[in-house]
């Protein structure tokens, strides 16, 4: 298919790069594979040609995880962001005007900042929403911030102002709750351990009450949403079970009509028919977006998939450019 539309789609800075030691990362992935993706990350031309070699069209970068959510400093994270939404803009935007949009990046341990930050990014820069990686840190590395907590309510409602989507990207469970991965290091990030972590915190986005102050509220998910499509339909019907028990939140609706009305998902690093079409009758075709999680996964490997998958041309099309040009107005 050409004309395709990404969106989870990564980039670093030599800003980014100068605060965080991968030698973790490599020990995990292998070394040979690192060494692959931060060239990638940092790589405008290798990332047009890839593009180009598969009929995409259009990608919406964001800054690879964990990005500004790690930083302990408030006063830190709040200038990363900034400097890094510059960066994006200078580096990677302006080189290919006609071919990137970006997820602008916001510090959450200042929700007031992080409003402020992604308003002067839509405004300024004409990017297309926020990427969030996950928690925030707060005090300390084995602290966290969901965005369902009281106090990054004052960014939802500067989201909702904006009208523009959040991406939330998975990032590895807090050192302390990591317990069940010990000896299997290799299930702590993409392989097992992101779509726990960051389809718990989708589900606390729904219990909380968020959607029915914000309904306009759009929040995108990856790979294939995190495994939410064949899970959600349990969760429901034990949290109808549990109705009088405790913990619920403050949800007026079933985690159902939050998930049709208030997400997409994608398929970034998710090539796998079965599962499309799982998504696919549980959100509907006009909810799912097409992504290949580039550089920690090929374009190759994404565009040869979908371009061949079992699904009629029309959903092929919806899913591989329409609905992102509805989504952001593209």
């Amino acid at each position: 298919m050409k004309g395709k539309i990404v969106l989870e789609e990564h980039l670093s800075t030599e800003l980014n790069n100068s605060l965080w030691d991968a030698s973790g990362e490599a020990a995990r992935n292998g070394q040979a594979y690192m060494a692959d993706v931060e060239k990638r990350l940092l790589d405008t031309e290798q990332r047009i040609a890839d593009m180009d070699r598969n009929g995409i069209d259009t990608a919406i970068l964001s800054l690879t995880s964990p990005g500004a959510q790690s930083i302990l400093d408030t006063r830190q994270a709040v200038s990363f962001a900034q400097r890094t939404n510059d960066q994006i803009a200078e580096q990677f935007i302006a080189s290919h005007p006609q071919r990137f949009k970006a997820f602008a990046t916001v510090a959450l341990q200042s929700p007031r900042a992080a409003a402020d930050e992604l308003e002067r990014a839509v405004k300024e820069y004409g990017m297309v929403g926020a990427l969030i990686n996950g928690y925030t840190n707060i005090g300390n590395a084995d602290t966290a911030q969901y965005l369902d907590e009281a106090p990054v309510w004052e960014f939802w409602e500067r989201v909702a102002a904006l009208n523009v989507p959040v991406y939330l990207h998975p990032r590895e469970a807090l050192p302390s709750q990591r317990r069940i991965y010990e000896g299997y290091p290799s299930l702590i990030g993409s392989a097992w351990g992101f779509a726990h972590e960051t389809a718990t915190h989708a589900i606390r986005l729904m219990l909380s009450g968020l959607f029915d102050r914000f309904p306009n509220l759009t929040i995108i998910l990856g790979h294939l949403a995190e495994g939410l499509p064949l899970m959600l339909p349990r969760l429901e019907h034990r949290l109808h079970m549990q109705r009088e028990g405790e913990g619920l939140g403050q949800a007026q609706k079933p985690v159902s009509h939050y998930f049709s009305h208030n997400f997409y998902l994608t398929t970034a690093g998710h090539f796998h028919t079965k599962g499309l079409l799982d998504a696919i009758s549980e959100i509907g075709v006009d909810r799912v977006l097409f992504s290949a999680d580039y550089p920690y996964e090929s374009m190759d490997t994404a565009s040869q998939w979908f371009d061949q998958a079992l699904i009629s041309e029309n959903d092929r099309e919806k899913i591989g450019r329409g609905n992102a040009q509805r989504l952001f107005a593209l």
